[in-house]
């Protein structure tokens, strides 16, 4: 048994299927453990979208903001942004 891996895995947090999650959003997910509980289980497809959506935008507001709504929609229950497009890099 390899203790070392099993702890690794406890520690990290899920990215989407291109895009990694960003330090800042892994900050506030470690902060906020229901959303933390929903965003590992959504699918890596939505995680992607709700990063995507993070990563688009163009001023350090909204991307807080974004950062804030994702949280708040994951404790919704919401799995992906709304009204997004989808991430374009898939």
């Amino acid at each position: 048994m390899n203790k070392s891996s099993n702890s690794k895995s406890k520690n990290e947090i899920a990215s989407g299927v291109v895009h990694k999650i960003p330090s800042d959003l892994r900050k506030i997910l470690n902060s906020f453990p229901k959303s933390l509980r929903k965003w590992e289980d959504i699918t890596p497809l939505a995680r992607n979208e709700w990063i995507c959506w993070i990563e688009d935008a163009k001023k350090p507001e909204t991307r807080n903001q974004r950062i804030e709504r994702t949280i708040t929609e994951l404790m919704e229950g919401k799995r992906r942004p709304c009204c997004w497009p989808g991430c374009p890099h898939r």
